[in-house]
């Protein structure tokens, strides 16, 4: 009985965790911060700016720029679940988080993930409807389906990540509590559990699946009937304006999948950390950087009411 105790004792005694970041020395991190803290910036400047245009401006009043409008919100609080502690670890101030922090950074990190992958899916539709039905798409993707359409990514996203998250409650910890990243998430808790973690792994590759390559397909799915109907556009004007209108998406869509499927589509997490550990900085602030600079510079109807709003 005494034993049993002491062993129970001892897989709980675990309550916050060290996020260890990037190993260097005091300067490398203080430079490290800089950066980090300069994109953060930009990224919620950018992002804010992009909803602030559309919401002050009726012409951008349609579902396309509602989506993205939906999409520059999701990047604002997908980095700032993240990006603030980040900072923290990189100017060493605040390397320890609660056990309980760490779970509600992970879930929060990967909720915004999982509805960002839901999202950037129905604009890959939204984008398949208008041309390759442009005299239904105002009747097909209205106000109502598209709110509809956005509220769904949003209740999935946050939905998809409820059992994962319980499943890693439930994880003792009874040895290093030393995080070899610089944010909470799933890979690290399984590293660092010592009890059985295959039935966790196993439901996040499948939700992984279901998430990512599900949408991916859909995505990839909307793009070849959307280049095939701009192939068969008789005018290179004709197609060229067709293409203008989803080739901002486009980029984002290769971008964000690319670097998400080799971050999550894999069977086992044991193996991953070092090796993900860029990828993972430049899927948490490149991508959402980038985001409102690709929509502005290779959305045309975007760039002219932008130089509208600085002429006035």
């Amino acid at each position: 009985m005494g034993e049993s105790n002491k062993e129970e004792q001892n897989k709980s005694r675990v309550m916050e965790f060290i996020l260890l970041g990037f190993p260097g020395s005091s300067h490398f991190q203080l430079t490290i911060f800089i950066i980090f803290l300069n994109m953060y910036i930009l990224t919620i400047l950018g992002n804010f700016s992009i909803i602030l245009l559309i919401v002050t401006n009726r012409r951008l009043h349609t579902p396309m720029y509602f989506f993205l409008c939906n999409l520059s919100f999701l990047e604002i609080w997908y980095t700032t679940a993240s990006i603030p502690k980040i900072l923290a670890v990189f100017l060493g101030r605040s390397r320890s988080i609660s056990f309980t922090g760490c779970i509600l950074q992970m879930y929060f990190v990967f909720s915004f993930g999982c509805t960002e992958h839901f999202l950037i899916a129905i604009m890959a539709y939204d984008r398949y409807v208008a041309i390759c039905f442009p005299l239904h798409y105002s009747t097909i993707m209205d106000i109502h389906l598209s709110s509809k359409l956005a509220g769904g990514c949003w209740l999935g996203g946050f939905l998809a990540m409820c059992i994962p998250t319980y499943l890693l409650t439930t994880l003792s910890f009874c040895g290093p509590n030393v995080i070899n990243n610089f944010y909470c998430n799933i890979d690290s808790w399984i590293v660092l559990s010592c009890t059985d973690t295959h039935f966790l792994e196993i439901t996040a590759f499948f939700i992984a699946i279901f998430v990512i390559v599900g949408s991916c397909v859909t995505t990839l799915l909307s793009y070849v009937y959307i280049i095939l109907t701009i192939l068969r556009i008789p005018s290179k004007k004709g197609r060229q304006k067709a293409f203008s209108t989803c080739s901002s998406h486009l980029a984002v869509v290769i971008i964000w999948y690319g670097s998400t499927i080799f971050l999550f589509v894999k069977p086992s997490k044991q193996t991953s950390l070092e090796r993900t550990k860029v990828v993972s900085i430049f899927n948490l602030i490149v991508v959402p950087l980038l985001n409102p600079f690709i929509y502005t510079l290779r959305n045309k109807e975007v760039r002219e009411v932008i130089r509208k709003v600085l002429h006035r």
